[in-house]
C-alpha cells in the first residue's frame, strides 16, 4: 500500500501505465476540445480552429507549467502524484482556463466550445477545493466528464463506452496512485459537472 492507501502496482503494471498515459487529463481534454470544436461548425475547419485555440488555454498552458515544474524539481512527475503538490498546478490550470474562456467568449467561439471550457473551469474549482484534503482522481474525473460530453455531442450510444471508466480507474489503483474510492468519486464528479454545466449550455 502507498501512503495514500492505494494498492501498489503488481502484475499488469505495464498495461496500467499505458492506460494512464493514454487517458491523461491533458490528452483527453485536447481530444475533447478538438472533437467538440470540429462538430460545432458546419465547415469543420473553422470549428477545429476554435477547438485548438481552446486547447492552448485548457491543456497547453497547464501541462507546460507542470512539465516545467518537473524539470526544476518542484514537482515529482507530470501526473503530480503527491497531493501536497497539486494545488498550484490546479490553480494555474484554473486561471488559464478561465482566461481562455473569457477570450473565447469575446472572440465569438461556438457555444459548445464555450460550454466545454466552462465545464472545465467548474471542475477545476471543485478539484482545487477537494485536493486540499483528499487526493481525488483527476484522471477519472476527466474521463467521466468526457463520456458525458461525447454522448451529449455525438449521441447517447456513446454511453456504451462506460466500462472504459472502469479501465481508467483500474489503472490508477493498479499503479498505486489512488484508492478505489478516489477513482469512483472522481468519475462521479466529472460526470456530474458535465451533466449540469456542459449538457444544458452546449
Amino acid at each position: 500500500m502507498t501512503a495514500d492507501g492505494a494498492a501498489r502496482p503488481g502484475t499488469g503494471g505495464w498495461l496500467a501505465r499505458i492506460v494512464t498515459e493514454a487517458t491523461a487529463p491533458a490528452v483527453l481534454v485536447t481530444v475533447l476540445l478538438v472533437a467538440v470544436g470540429w462538430h460545432s461548425a458546419r465547415s469543420g475547419l473553422g470549428g477545429l480552429g476554435w477547438g485548438l485555440l481552446a486547447t492552448l488555454f485548457a491543456s497547453g498552458v497547464p501541462i507546460a507549467y507542470i512539465l516545467g515544474g518537473v524539470r526544476r524539481g518542484r514537482l515529482t512527475d507530470h501526473h503530480v502524484r503527491l497531493r501536497e503538490q497539486r494545488r498550484i498546478p490546479l490553480l494555474v490550470g484554473l486561471a488559464s482556463s478561465a482566461g481562455g474562456l473569457a477570450l473565447l467568449a469575446a472572440l465569438g467561439a461556438p457555444r459548445p466550445v464555450l460550454a466545454l471550457v466552462a465545464a472545465g473551469v467548474v471542475g477545476l474549482v471543485v478539484a482545487v477545493s477537494v485536493s486540499h484534503w483528499w487526493k481525488m482522481s483527476i484522471h477519472s474525473a476527466v474521463a467521466g466528464g468526457a463520456l458525458v460530453v461525447l454522448a451529449s455531442t455525438f449521441g447517447p450510444g456513446l454511453l456504451a463506452g462506460a466500462p472504459l471508466l472502469g479501465l481508467v480507474g483500474w489503472s490508477r489503483v493498479r499503479l498505486g496512485d489512488h484508492t478505489v474510492g478516489q477513482v469512483v468519486a472522481g468519475a462521479a464528479l466529472g460526470a456530474l459537472v458535465a451533466v449540469t454545466v456542459f449538457t444544458p449550455l452546449h
